[in-house]
């Protein structure tokens, strides 16, 4: 086993910062006129509903699989949401179900080597830190379309 020899960061400062992106994407959501949350996109990239199917099937799929040592696929979609309103929903259960399988993790876990999906082989704290960058850069999509359509986004540092 690898000895921590330094910790930057805390676990629970880490779930603190994820969550607070979580917040702020949560935020964004919210701000989508029903429509434009489906349909609107610029450049060939996706609208924001479909970006956001991405990120919850990244979030607790992947925290599970972490937890769980399971490599299970990447699956897009399993739920088909169909209002803002049951994405908001589904967002906060998984607020909820993240925090639960972060309890289960240890500070060992961070450094060990999960294949994420099947596809990403590295450390744990890698995987985490995929699941918060990816989820920024979606999030930096929705602030293109909401400015395009005359919506003013949050300030990105308030979490």
């Amino acid at each position: 086993m690898k000895t921590l020899s330094s910790q930057v960061i805390t676990p629970e400062d880490l779930l603190k910062h994820w969550q607070g992106h979580r917040t702020l994407t949560r935020r964004v959501i919210e701000l989508f006129p029903e429509k434009d949350f489906f349909e609107f996109s610029i450049g060939g990239m996706r609208p924001f509903a479909k970006l956001a199917d991405e990120l919850l099937a990244i979030a607790v799929p992947g925290i599970k699989g972490i937890v769980n040592r399971e490599v299970l696929p990447f699956v897009e979609n399993s739920e088909q949401l169909v209002s803002k309103a049951e994405y908001i929903k589904k967002w906060d259960e998984d607020t909820i179900e993240i925090n639960q399988l972060w309890q289960q993790l240890t500070i060992e876990d961070f450094n060990e080597t999960f294949n994420l999906f099947g596809q990403y082989e590295f450390p744990v704290i890698q995987n985490i830190l995929y699941f918060i960058d990816n989820e920024i850069h979606h999030r930096g999509q929705a602030y293109v379309y909401l400015r395009a359509l005359g919506i003013e986004p949050p300030f990105f540092w308030e979490r």
